[in-house]
């Protein structure tokens, strides 16, 4: 396959931004369109001077139908409700999709799924190398240790985002919850608050810090008698998610249908 078409959904926000500056520096793809709101500012606004980019790119819109008919792979990291619709259009299309907004619900994960069926999706709570090596890594130590060792998942983030726990904290702990072969609906404790009783063996907690500029750090904590085991991750930027946005597309552009993760792009 030659250059990979990229459309942006939300091009004007931050992370639309970053994805469509990654795609500008990388040779093997080009920005094919970008999204903004209906009744935006941004909208009908040249994307490279919208991006700080050279070269031309057309203009922005808000017809999102077009943007995705006219692309191999888009990229979107908007809002639940927007990826979703954006989904079942990009399904109607045929053109491929990476999802990386977080917060969706059970309901609207399966929309995705559903999707799937007629394209090749990638959706991750997060894609940073980094994390999806922590994904692995979580899941083979609650595998190796049983329930003498408390699982605990602290996160945090900036002020201004707007879910809780991260959905990054939530692929922790599915993979905990994996790697123990148990259902995290089942044994995930997203908060505590008042007199809440002993903890129960086997619980998989959560603890959610807001604050500042942070852009996202993650630990999970084994918790054995006499010994702890913590495993971090701590992101300075996020140029490291938008290059593996950029990354996950081009690979899904040349894949059959089906619902992927960044541990499939990463052949982990």
């Amino acid at each position: 396959m030659g250059t990979t078409k990229i459309g942006i959904m939300g091009i004007s926000g931050f992370m639309g931004r970053m994805i469509a500056a990654q795609v500008h520096g990388n040779p093997e793809a080009e920005i094919s369109g970008g999204t903004v709101s209906p009744g935006s500012t941004s909208e009908a606004v040249d994307i490279a001077v919208l991006c700080q980019l050279d070269g031309a790119y057309g203009k922005t819109t808000s017809d999102a139908r077009s943007v995705i008919a006219e692309a191999d792979v888009v990229i979107d990291f908007t809002l639940p409700d927007a990826t979703v619709a954006h989904a079942r259009i990009a399904a109607e299309c045929g053109t491929a999709f990476v999802a990386g907004t977080t917060g969706l619900t059970p309901e609207q994960e399966s929309a995705l799924a559903e999707a799937a069926t007629s394209i090749s999706l990638v959706y991750a709570p997060n894609m940073s190398l980094g994390v999806n090596l922590l994904f692995d890594l979580v899941k083979k130590v609650a595998g190796a240790l049983d329930d003498s060792f408390d699982i605990e998942i602290v996160e945090m983030h900036h002020k201004r985002k707007i879910d809780a726990p991260s959905g990054t904290a939530l692929g922790l702990g599915k993979a905990a919850a994996a790697g123990r072969g148990v259902s995290l609906d089942d044994k995930g404790v997203l908060s505590r608050e008042g007199v809440t009783g002993p903890r129960e063996a086997g619980q998989i907690g959560f603890a959610t810090l807001r604050g500042g500029d942070v852009v996202g750090e993650h630990t999970v904590i084994f918790a054995g008698p006499n010994e702890r085991i913590e495993l971090t991750h701590k992101a300075a930027n996020r140029d490291i998610f938008a290059a593996g946005a950029v990354r996950a597309a081009i690979w899904a552009a040349e894949r059959k249908a089906g619902l992927y993760s960044m541990a499939d792009v990463l052949g982990l």
